[in-house]
């Protein structure tokens, strides 16, 4: 998974969902992506394994501020919070299972 992001935080109130207690996946999608629902898929089970971890779900069409702060120019896009809602990685795309895992191990 792709670069940095530092000095960027996000809360529950720019998420619509609260921070996972270790780490949050947050995907932004669009209505007609395709890769955006195996990314769903992908994030959603190792938010399942790996404890502590939450995925959240943004339709990037719905939220285009948070789209325009952070930069997001294609969907799928992910971003990988620490527990305090900083984002410590970022890719576009859709994820491997082991580089989303490999992610979290800078959040946590």
């Amino acid at each position: 998974m792709g670069g940095r992001d530092d000095g960027k935080r996000l809360g529950a109130a720019e998420l619509g969902g609260e921070l996972g207690e270790r780490a949050t996946l947050v995907q932004f999608s669009s209505a007609f992506c395709a890769p955006c629902r195996a990314t769903r898929r992908v994030l959603g089970e190792v938010a399942g394994i790996v404890p502590g971890v939450t995925h959240v779900e943004i339709d990037a069409e719905a939220r285009l501020d948070l789209v325009r702060e952070l930069e997001i120019l294609k969907t799928p896009t992910v971003l990988v919070l620490d527990a305090e809602g900083r984002v410590v990685r970022r890719a576009a795309g859709q994820p491997r299972k082991a580089d989303v895992i490999a992610a979290l191990g800078e959040a946590v």
